[in-house]
């Protein structure tokens, strides 16, 4: 009987998810965005030559085809080192990732999506929000931590937050490009409404995300977890409220400058995160 059980113990772990370093994971995360955005750039250079000169392929820096060369090695590598990492999650997860970053960009039937304002938004929520949750979490919690598979708190607030945030990001990316969106016949949000109508909802989303977050933090029933996400949304909140205060729509330099600040705001909450209890 002794001997029966240990060796059924042993065909148990043979067969449980293997631990790893969760830093592992990381790496193909990075290349995968390293693909949504050469993709990206390489479907939009003649439309980044009026928007974004300075882009490395609407420049010249980089030519087309080692902007070509820099997607395919970067989803062949991400795509190898999910599948060497045996964690079904992560691997759909990328895979997920590099249909809709490329549905995103390409100039096909049915795709290019960011002509749609509804189809870029549910996009960025996708790939910014959704995707550096739920497979992520899953594997951490089955393949690097091995526990039992549990949606927790924190998890659910962070894919509501960043679901929103990440929606406001995409209607706030295409401001400073209407000129060029126009010119290529892009039928974005700022195209279609106007700058002032979409700076005022974006910016009215995040602080309402602001808002939900800080409530979040008053129901925990640790004092520190609740003083930390208590303040510091309230802070991040009233920075973005008085930045905003200062952004010149008629000025494209002064828009892309409130896009690169919210991103910021954007990674900030990666660290407040941790406080949800």
């Amino acid at each position: 009987m002794a001997w029966y059980t240990k060796e059924k113990a042993k065909s148990i772990l043979s067969n449980a998810p293997p631990k790893q370093a969760p830093r592992k994971s990381m790496v193909p995360a990075i290349l995968m965005n390293i693909f949504v955005t050469a993709i990206n750039q390489l479907s939009d250079v003649e439309i980044d030559k009026v928007n974004k000169p300075h882009l490395p392929l609407a420049s010249g820096d980089f030519s087309i085809g080692e902007g070509v060369a820099i997607a395919v090695i970067s989803t062949m590598t991400s795509v190898a080192m999910g599948i060497m990492l045996r964690s079904p999650p992560l691997f759909i997860g990328l895979i997920t990732w590099w249909i809709v970053g490329a549905a995103y960009s390409i100039d096909l039937p049915l795709l290019r999506w960011k002509g749609s304002p509804l189809m870029a938004a549910v996009t960025i929520m996708i790939l910014n929000g959704l995707l550096l949750q739920f497979p992520y979490f899953v594997h951490v919690q089955k393949y690097v931590l091995g526990r039992p598979l549990e949606f927790t708190k924190p998890l659910l607030f962070a894919a509501a937050f960043m679901g929103i945030f990440n929606i406001a990001i995409a209607f706030v990316k295409d401001l400073p490009d209407v000129e060029g969106d126009k010119e290529f016949g892009l039928r974005t949000l700022p195209v279609i409404l106007g700058k002032e109508k979409v700076f005022s909802i974006s910016v009215s989303m995040l602080l309402m995300a602001y808002g939900a977050a800080i409530l979040t933090g008053a129901s925990s029933p640790f004092l520190l977890c609740k003083l930390v996400t208590m303040i510091g949304h309230s802070v991040l909140g009233f920075i973005l409220w008085h930045q905003t205060r200062t952004i010149d729509l008629s000025d494209a330099k002064s828009m892309q400058s409130l896009y690169m600040f919210i991103f910021k705001l954007y990674y900030a909450e990666f660290f407040l995160i941790h406080f949800i209890r």
